[in-house]
């Protein structure tokens, strides 16, 4: 089963046949919202918009743990991120889509790990996405048209500010490419679940490091509108036949973090991280 997470803008997937809201429950509370399930293109997907479906979510506000954990739980082995985000680089354009290969986390206080509370686990995050997945997106997106940028770095930051114009060249001067308020925390929480995660993000504007340009909102959604249509014609030609494959070892992420034993993890927490830990 394939999950979509919609960002600023994608809230709702049309395309999906036989379509039905599904409400999942998890140990750390409610996702974001209810989870609309059905089939694209044969296969079985489920979309979860991350800020809600009326954006009432900041992103400092998103239970990120519920969400990723709701997906998993209901099958969800492959996730799609996609995300708006400001570009840092002149090659970037608002338009572009752009396949994340690496974060920087600048986010804050954001509950971002299942592990604590009598578990000890330290996953990896040296290759937070899925090669293959990000690769098929990438592939995807030339086919619907898109002009794609592949192996970018993405600046977590907290927000909900935009950036500063200091910030804005900080960040360009560690060599960012990207900058957005939610994968960086998602992309972490959905490594500790096994998940193959790949983030497609959106560049609708240059944040604010041109001195000639500020990031503005109406702006931001006027570029936003096309990017979604782009969007939802990638995703048409991503999904098919071997999508769902798993030709990588993002699967046991999870099992080989793992510090405490097993038989010395308290009951309750044990079968609350069982759907985490299972592959």
């Amino acid at each position: 089963m394939i999950g979509i997470i919609g960002g600023s803008g994608l809230y709702r997937m049309e395309e999906l046949e036989g379509a039905t809201w599904r409400a999942v429950e998890t140990p750390y509370g409610p996702p974001s919202d209810e989870l609309l399930c059905g089939r694209l293109n044969g296969v079985e997907v489920c979309f979860l918009p991350r800020h809600g479906r009326n954006h009432r979510l900041l992103p400092s506000e998103i239970n990120y743990r519920a969400n990723v954990y709701a997906l998993k739980s209901i099958g969800v082995r492959r996730v799609v991120s996609v995300s708006a985000v400001g570009s840092l680089r002149e090659a970037i354009a608002p338009g572009h889509m752009v396949v994340v290969s690496q974060f920087v986390d600048r986010t804050r206080g954001r509950a971002a790990t299942f592990f604590g509370d009598g578990v000890v686990g330290h996953v990896s995050m040296a290759d937070p996405v899925c090669p293959d997945l990000a690769r098929r997106l990438a592939e995807a997106g030339r086919a619907a048209g898109a002009t794609v940028h592949e192996g970018a770095t993405y600046l977590g930051m907290e927000g909900p500010q935009f950036s500063s114009r200091a910030e804005s060249h900080l960040y360009r001067s560690w060599g960012m490419d990207v900058i957005g308020m939610t994968n960086a925390t998602e992309a972490k929480l959905a490594r500790e679940a096994g998940l193959c995660y790949a983030t497609l993000a959106m560049s609708t504007d240059y944040d604010c490091w041109r001195e000639e340009e500020a990031v503005e909102a109406a702006d931001v959604l006027a570029t936003l509108r096309a990017n979604v249509a782009l969007a939802r014609r990638l995703l048409l030609a991503l999904i098919g036949e071997g999508i769902e494959a798993r030709p990588c070892s993002c699967g046991q992420a999870a099992a080989s973090a793992l510090l405490t034993p097993r038989e010395a993890i308290p009951e309750d927490r044990l079968a609350e991280l069982k759907v985490i830990l299972d592959p």
